[in-house]
């Protein structure tokens, strides 16, 4: 039975060893300088995070938002809202995604690159 629990607790302890390596690799992600807009997986804007300003995309069923360094979706026509609802983003990689308008807002990097995301 001893046996079994020091196995148990090795397993435990793996597990939160990895963890904290994912943790820590990903609290490290650069904060992104711009926005990148796709529609339909085509790029339809750049856009500064340095800059207030606020945009009316893919034909005004969206409105992006873009204050303090963060990115935001203020509005959406689709039905659950969920690009809404994702909050804001400034960290290289990080995505909001409004499915039923095929339309994504990632933050990218000065170089229009994407840091690798797990």
């Amino acid at each position: 039975m001893n046996k079994r629990r020091l196995a148990d607790a090795l397993v435990i302890v793996f597990f939160l060893f990895v963890s904290l390596l994912l943790f820590l690799f990903i609290g490290k992600r650069q904060e992104g300088s711009k926005v990148r807009v796709m529609v339909e997986g085509k790029e339809i804007g750049v856009y500064s995070l340095s800059r207030d300003s606020e945009y009316s995309l893919n034909g005004g069923t969206n409105t992006l938002i873009i204050k303090d360094g963060k990115a935001y979706m203020a509005d959406a026509d689709c039905p659950d809202k969920l690009c809404v609802r994702q909050g804001k983003i400034h960290r290289n990689g990080e995505t909001i995604t409004c499915l039923p308008n095929k339309l994504t807002v990632t933050v990218i990097d000065e170089e229009g690159e994407v840091d690798l995301v797990l």
